[in-house]
């Protein structure tokens, strides 16, 4: 497990890294709480267990 609590990720791109069915590798940035890039990072995901973010049209202003 690569984090003990969930993250906010944005997504670069997807790499073509060799790796397990049903995983990927993310390349990115940590989001923090005010939205802005706090870390950037290589993350080994399954897909699957992913959820996009909703945003509110507030916050698009």
């Amino acid at each position: 497990m690569q984090f003990s609590r969930p993250i906010l990720f944005r997504v670069i791109r997807v790499l073509d890294w060799p790796t397990y069915d049903g995983w990927v590798w993310l390349d990115g940035y940590e989001v923090g709480p005010r939205m802005d890039a706090i870390a950037r990072r290589s993350i080994f995901v399954r897909p699957a267990g992913l959820r996009p973010v909703v945003r509110s049209r507030a916050r698009e202003r």
